[in-house]
């Protein structure tokens, strides 16, 4: 899978919400324009050379469809899309949705078994009077990611690992029971909340 920078993303994200489509006069609307010509340019090359997007006749691009696989294409599960970005760089909630063009409450259903599960942290961060909660990507959701890259999205989804995940714990739980005749309850009662959250992040 290639990966996106920063610049990358901003700049695809110009033609997915033009319905694929972005120009010059696109560039120096958005905030991208701070960068200067000589960065965006080498951007623009850079995205061209991976083929991630296409010079139009008119001077105009377009995002190809291999760029849409990275974070758009319908067939990616959302949590997948959520860490790919998150990778790229920490966002708020607001942030993610505009990124992905999915709704905050779908958006925020799914992170918080991202979250529950251990791949992604929150942080609140205080913007003039109110308070922000960024999500950042943990090693947990990089290894998730280059997981999933290696063995495919159709074998590897999170349904799957999680349920695998909980029945190692509870054979782990069984296990100390049977094997120690005075149970340290404290590490069994441990095991059983941490499959408690499991459960409850389906």
């Amino acid at each position: 899978m290639t990966k996106l920078g920063a610049i990358d993303l901003e700049i695809l994200y110009l033609g997915i919400k033009n319905d694929k489509n972005f120009n010059e006069k696109d560039i120096e609307n958005s905030q991208l324009k701070k960068l200067g010509v000589g960065r965006i340019l080498d951007s623009l090359a850079s995205l061209k050379d991976r083929k991630l997007i296409d010079l139009n006749k008119d001077g105009s691009f377009s995002v190809t469809d291999l760029a849409r696989q990275i974070l758009w294409g319908e067939q990616i599960p959302l949590q997948v899309k959520i860490l790919r970005l998150l990778e790229i760089k920490s966002c708020s909630l607001e942030t993610i949705s505009d990124f992905l063009k999915i709704s905050e409450t779908k958006i925020s259903e799914e992170i918080e078994k991202l979250r529950k599960s251990q791949f992604v942290l929150m942080s609140p961060l205080r913007q003039e009077s109110k308070i922000i909660k960024m999500y950042e990507i943990l090693p947990e959701g990089i290894e998730k990611i280059k997981e999933i890259e290696k063995l495919g999205l159709q074998d590897n989804s999170f349904e799957k690992k999680l349920k695998e995940e909980i029945f190692d714990l509870v054979d782990e739980v069984i296990n100390q029971i049977k094997e120690s005749s005075d149970i340290h309850r404290e590490q069994v009662v441990s095991k059983l909340e941490e499959i408690k959250a499991k459960l409850n992040s389906f």
